[in-house]
């Protein structure tokens, strides 16, 4: 990489969202020394120093906290203004970074990567999966694809998919246990806790007839990785709420069934995050566009499987004993 001022910029920006200078190397196709001398070139041109290391951490400085500000300011300028420079060239190319959750970053947002790569050669893909949401516009990310709503006023967002979810269980834990006629119902249930972000605990939130519910739940498992609860649902451990996207292939083969279909639970709709800017840049927009045909396709092949499974479980609930 050549060594200029904005590659500095990059590599420090870099070293601090990672929290590691071997990290940031490695990113950038460098070895730890080669960053190690750039960084230190850096602050002897500032004249201060940026970081506190030590041999287990790293840590910001005064000054390299307002480097950090303003640096990641100025290549988000830089690639909005060679965006704005390029938009007349036929296909996107250059840099693309984007974020995703780590279990649907895995499983469907690296394969359509993949598919992207091909159909866009001359676009450079960085994904980085987090369990956290992350500041787009602090870490320099080009857009990030997330279910749920808005994070960040600063963010404008394209809804890549409607995604309704529902309370489901195995047929084995309502042979057992009953299939519950009501709300009320569910406190005597083994319910299966999915721990997200800072949604309290055991608390679910329920809409039934324009008026909202809110429902204590207890159960014997939980998890914050959406994978391992949906297995313990499978398992017949209990009740869960998971989205149609979960749970299509699921009601399809028998292995669960949705209960209380009656009451609707908040969406969790897929959406492209990306941060306002006048001019998207067109590897990012050619991304967004490609995600969304995408998922429109999947959910029309989805969505009716999903809603096939709502009436006959409503008429066949099992009084609990």
């Amino acid at each position: 990489m050549k060594n200029d001022l904005t590659s500095d910029m990059h590599l420090f920006v870099l070293i601090a969202r990672l929290g590691s200078l071997s990290a940031a190397a490695r990113a950038i196709d460098l070895t730890p020394p080669a960053a190690t001398k750039r960084l230190a070139m850096l602050e002897s041109r500032l004249g201060v120093r940026l970081l506190n290391r030590t041999t287990r951490n790293l840590s910001l400085t005064s000054e390299g906290e307002t480097y950090l500000q303003h640096a990641t300011r100025i290549l988000a300028d830089v690639r909005e203004m060679e965006d704005a420079v390029s938009q007349g060239r036929a296909l996107p190319r250059g840099l693309l970074r984007v974020n995703a959750t780590l279990n649907f970053g895995r499983t469907s947002i690296a394969p359509l990567v993949s598919e992207f790569a091909k159909r866009y050669p001359e676009v450079e893909v960085l994904v980085e999966v987090t369990d956290r949401p992350v500041d787009l516009v602090e870490s320099g990310f080009d857009l990030a694809v997330r279910f749920g709503e808005l994070p960040d006023k600063r963010l404008n967002a394209r809804r890549l998919m409607s995604n309704r979810r529902f309370l489901c269980a195995s047929p084995a834990y309502l042979e057992s246990h009953g299939t519950p006629r009501a709300l009320a119902d569910l406190a005597s249930h083994r319910c299966i806790i999915h721990r997200q972000n800072d949604d309290a605990y055991g608390i679910w939130r329920f809409l039934h007839h324009e008026h909202s519910e809110v429902v204590k739940v207890h159960g014997m498992l939980s998890s914050n990785d959406g994978d391992i609860v949906l297995g313990w649902a499978l398992d017949g451990h209990g009740i869960l709420i998971r989205s149609e996207w979960d749970l299509a292939r699921y009601l399809d083969s028998g292995r669960l069934r949705i209960v209380l279909p009656d009451f609707k639970l908040p969406s969790a709709d897929l959406y492209a995050y990306y941060p306002e800017r006048r001019n998207l840049p067109i590897r990012a927009r050619a991304f967004i566009d490609f995600l969304a045909e995408h998922f429109k396709a999947a959910l029309d092949s989805r969505g009716g499987s999903v809603q096939e499974h709502i009436k006959p479980v409503a008429r066949s609930r099992k009084v609990r004993p």
